[in-house]
């Protein structure tokens, strides 16, 4: 069954969706069965993996309005190796069409529902804001990784995260774990890069990954081509980090492989 991880942050620029986009592909790399989940109405990480979010048939909209089933609007993105929930704008018009519904929060937990024995990861791509498909990712998650930049003001956007994740713990997911602290955008030339890194591994001890996403010039081009670094570049130093990152985190969730198909 599929292990759920949020990815999230609720300050924006700091990674997010090339995290997901290049953490899918290289758990998909590992053969393991990965599940893209785009949850942000801007579409890029549908966009990044090589599909138009323009010219989707079915989308997150349709299964979290329930117009189709989850596994009708997945997609293969045969180039990466990876299965995709596909997004685009429509996405806020869920937000609107859900805001009297009962159970608004949870139509994604039990979407996925439907398709974790399918995947070893499935990971979503949420907004940089705290809205209603925010709280759709968090509650159907069972854990979140948090991108971020060692800045002074990233701490204190972890500061509001960990106070939201909190009032989720409360209200809809009181088993919402934290999964991983990712130094993305790393230049441990930086003075100011170490010392906030230093106080991370402080407060969250091995929770922060090892592994460390440097700024890196074919990870800010492989989006242009519908493409993760990996197979833009393999080589570059981005894909290297992001494989560490998968590498890593296969470890943590134990060596056993799980699954020897990529795709349903």
């Amino acid at each position: 069954m599929a292990r759920v991880i949020a990815v999230t942050n609720q300050k924006g620029g700091v990674g997010k969706t090339t995290t997901c986009v290049n953490l899918a592909a290289s758990l998909a790399a590992t053969k393991r069965r990965v599940l893209l989940v785009d949850m942000d109405p801007q579409g890029n990480a549908t966009m990044g993996s090589g599909v138009d979010k323009n010219a989707m048939e079915l989308s997150g909209f349709d299964v979290l309005t329930k117009r189709a089933k989850p596994a009708e609007a997945v997609v293969t993105v045969s180039e990466a190796e990876f299965d995709l929930l596909p997004a685009n704008g429509d996405l806020t018009a869920a937000e609107v069409e859900l805001m009297n519904e009962i159970g608004r929060e949870h139509r994604l937990r039990l979407a996925l529902n439907t398709l974790r024995d399918n995947y070893d990861y499935i990971l979503i791509d949420c907004p940089p804001s705290l809205n209603l498909l925010t709280v759709n990712a968090l509650s159907a998650a069972d854990s979140i990784l948090i991108p971020m930049q060692c800045e002074y003001y990233a701490l204190e956007g972890l500061a509001a995260l960990m106070s939201t994740v909190e009032q989720i713990r409360e209200t809809v997911n009181p088993d919402l774990q934290i999964e991983g602290i990712l130094r993305t955008m790393y230049d441990p030339r930086n003075s100011l890069t170490l010392d906030v890194s230093g106080q991370l591994s402080e407060y969250f001890g091995d929770k922060v990954y090892r592994a460390v996403i440097p700024r890196n010039v074919r990870l800010a081009e492989a989006p242009s081509y519908g493409l993760p670094a990996l197979k833009y570049d393999r080589a570059s130093k981005g894909a290297i980090a992001y494989l560490a990152l998968a590498g890593e985190m296969v470890r943590r969730h134990g060596s056993k492989k799980t699954a020897t198909a990529v795709a349903v």
